[in-house]
């Protein structure tokens, strides 16, 4: 009876007569970009390029202001948002996988692509995939139907790999298409792709995930856009990707079927620091501070119900886009599922009270407190909390609420909406008790029940 409830709630939610034609059901694309910092957009902050497609989209969808990567480097950040769990729990948790290793998502592992194809979506991806190239671990093993782009990044630590050998270049599923690539042809030919592939699955529900290489170094810009903005080959970069998201969405717009599309945009990992008094927040790329992993992130679908022109200032992560995608498409994850750790954003995106089919995912975690911190937090701040960790994969931070706790090389505590800019620790012992307690919780959470990362042995 419960099931049947959520399911007729659900097609309300929808704004749909009936979510069993898979016709009804919306397109998904997520738009994952590399390398761009928080401030690196127009709706963010950013004075010296122009960007106003991305930022249409902020206008006519929610942007989020408090929006975390899984993690502050590219194959671990790509593992949690496939699969909804932060990097360590399914062993990806550190470093990035080149052509030299031999790991990958398991495949026992239930990747959003896995997800939506068992439920009748044609799924793609089309860009930068970077989590293993071994057979088990190659994008048409994970899910994906078709794919096109780069398994690798053109910088000279991965290119070292194939002198003497085609590649890196662009693959089509499971063959060399070309085998060395300009990086200054990524971000059309990319979008040229995403494009032929919306136009030939128009009638049937598809799911793409288009992680584009760009803004990752070394960076590469079309004649067209260089010397466009006021930022050097970086901000020429990034206006020729504005350029190119503005064809993308102009072609569903052509196609008959915006009204019927989510689209993500996101960035895997921060980039660098604020420029002014007016962007006060630090850090780089592979750090924990702020401009590390905290990242823009906007949510489109205004045909679907999504809010229009909304800020959401609540923490957020990469790993919630799995339930919460997966419940805007009418798709139920099942009790027999590997734990995730996302949670189901749904309701929240519509601005409306319960509903949500995945909401109860999270709560499938486990929740065992002690006596010693039992009384410090419930079971939903502690779901609701999120476990940054480094680099190197071990757990560095914790955020809940306006607070975060940084656990090495000594405790400190901040309060960022006081302090964005992470520039005074502050005392207060009931919080940081509160918050230690949480990452003493997490660290047992995951010796108990962290997964294998898949292991490629040769024949």
């Amino acid at each position: 009876m419960q099931r049947l409830v959520r399911f007729l709630s659900l097609a309300f939610f929808l704004g749909c007569n009936s979510l069993s034609a898979l016709g009804d059901r919306p397109n998904v694309i997520i738009l994952f970009v590399d390398d761009q910092g928080y401030y690196d957009l127009g709706c963010y902050g950013a004075t010296e390029v122009k960007t106003p497609r991305i930022d249409r989209l902020a206008e006519e969808g929610i942007r989020f202001t408090d929006y975390y990567a899984a993690a502050p480097i590219c194959s671990p950040s790509r593992a949690g948002l496939l699969t909804g769990c932060y990097p360590r729990r399914v062993g990806m948790e550190t470093w990035v996988q080149r052509a030299d290793s031999n790991r990958g998502i398991h495949p026992d592992e239930v990747t959003l692509a896995e997800l939506f194809r068992e439920n009748g979506y044609a799924t793609a991806c089309i860009g930068k995939w970077h989590l293993g190239d071994k057979p088990p671990f190659l994008p048409n093993a994970q899910g994906f139907d078709e794919y096109f782009g780069l398994l690798h990044n053109l910088d000279p630590v991965e290119v070292i790999y194939f002198e003497g050998k085609d590649g890196p270049g662009f693959w089509r599923n499971g063959e060399i298409a070309q085998p060395n690539v300009d990086p200054a042809e990524l971000t059309r030919r990319y979008t040229d792709e995403a494009i032929s592939y919306i136009r030939s699955k128009r009638d049937a529900p598809f799911f793409l995930y288009l992680p584009h290489t760009m803004l990752h170094n070394p960076l590469g810009v079309s004649p067209d856009f260089q010397g466009s903005s006021d930022w050097g080959e970086y901000g020429d970069a990034i206006q020729e990707l504005d350029f190119h998201v503005g064809r993308l969405m102009d072609t569903l717009e052509e196609e008959g079927i915006s009204d019927n599309t989510v689209v993500i945009y996101a960035s895997d990992n921060g980039r660098g620091p604020g420029r002014n008094p007016s962007q006060p927040m630090q850090g780089h790329k592979l750090t924990t501070w702020e401009c590390g992993i905290r990242v823009p992130a906007i949510a489109w679908g205004p045909g679907l119900g999504i809010a229009k022109g909304k800020t959401n200032s609540k923490v957020v992560s990469a790993l919630d886009w799995y339930p919460t995608l997966a419940s805007l498409a009418g798709i139920e994850i099942p009790a027999k599922h590997p734990v995730i750790d996302g949670r189901d954003l749904s309701s929240s995106l519509k601005g409306i009270e319960d509903i949500g089919l995945n909401e109860a995912v999270a709560d499938r975690r486990r929740w065992e407190p002690p006596l010693e911190w039992s009384p410090l937090f419930t079971r939903d701040e502690y779901r609701d909390a999120f476990f940054i960790h480094g680099s190197q994969g071990a757990l560095a931070a914790v955020r809940s609420g306006k607070w975060k706790l940084f656990l090495n090389p000594s405790l400190a505590l901040y309060d960022l909406e006081a302090d964005p800019g992470e520039a005074k620790p502050v005392r207060n012992g009931e919080v940081l008790r509160k918050l230690r307690g949480m990452a003493v919780m997490f660290q047992e959470e995951m010796s108990r029940d962290a997964r294998r990362a898949g292991e490629w042995h040769s024949p």
